[in-house]
């Protein structure tokens, strides 16, 4: 599953940059067909040389000289904006590209994590040390407190004969009293301390499960728990 969204984003990471670079390529293209041409100036100016052969005096002159010399600056200037407007498109290009994988990389992030969620979190070994007051999981190592010792126990034990608990059930499995003289709110507290002592808050929300209006559950295969 994480592969095929993997290939997915991967896929059209590839389809959009393509799209970008087509996109922004046209504009390119539409740009520079419609940019007057550098030396359109220049050809007026000639024009006007060709066609008034016969001003011969000094202001006549030193005018014509005049326009030569704009049209040489506005053939300079339409060539520096043609080189601005490259590298803005460029750059254009670049930025959204960049976005384009960030956002992409998000997406695939986020399914990721739905699908980690969904599934669980993948343990292949839970060891409980009561007299370490140890939690093995995986190759993860949680030193508990006795408290949160116990209630990973009690869920332990749930998890092997398939049961959910709830928070009343298992505060009355570690006081000793009838569930129905517990509350509730204190079962919770205990399994809130429990995923503090574990502090990695992934490894906590995924590894003990809150199934609503039933209750608390390992979401981990029962074969795979060893108590000592």
């Amino acid at each position: 599953m994480i592969n095929t969204a993997k290939l997915h984003g991967n896929r059209t990471v590839v389809l959009g940059i393509i799209a970008i670079v087509a996109i922004l390529f046209l504009t390119a293209v539409f740009l520079f067909l419609n940019l007057p041409d550098a030396n359109a100036f220049n050809n007026r100016v000639e024009r006007l040389f060709v066609e008034n052969a016969d001003l011969t005096a000094f202001a006549d002159i030193k005018l014509l000289e005049i326009l030569a010399q704009s049209g040489t600056a506005f053939s300079e200037t339409l060539t520096s904006y043609r080189i601005v407007i490259f590298v803005l498109l460029v750059f254009a290009t670049a930025l959204m590209v960049t976005a384009l994988v960030f956002l992409v990389t998000i997406i695939v992030l986020n399914r990721r994590i739905s699908e980690v969620e969904r599934a669980g979190i993948q343990v292949s070994s839970l060891m409980i040390s009561r007299e370490e007051n140890t939690v093995y999981l995986n190759n993860m190592e949680f030193k508990l407190t006795p408290a949160a010792i116990e209630t990973i126990s009690v869920l332990a034990e749930a998890r092997m004969d398939e049961d959910v608990l709830s928070g009343a059930e298992i505060e009355g499995m570690i006081s000793g009293r009838p569930s129905s003289d517990c509350e509730e709110a204190a079962g919770a507290t205990r399994i809130k301390r429990l995923r503090d002592s574990l502090g990695n808050q992934m490894v906590s929300e995924l590894l003990v499960k809150n199934i609503a209006r039933r209750g608390y559950m390992l979401s981990i295969d029962k074969d795979v728990i060893r108590m000592v």
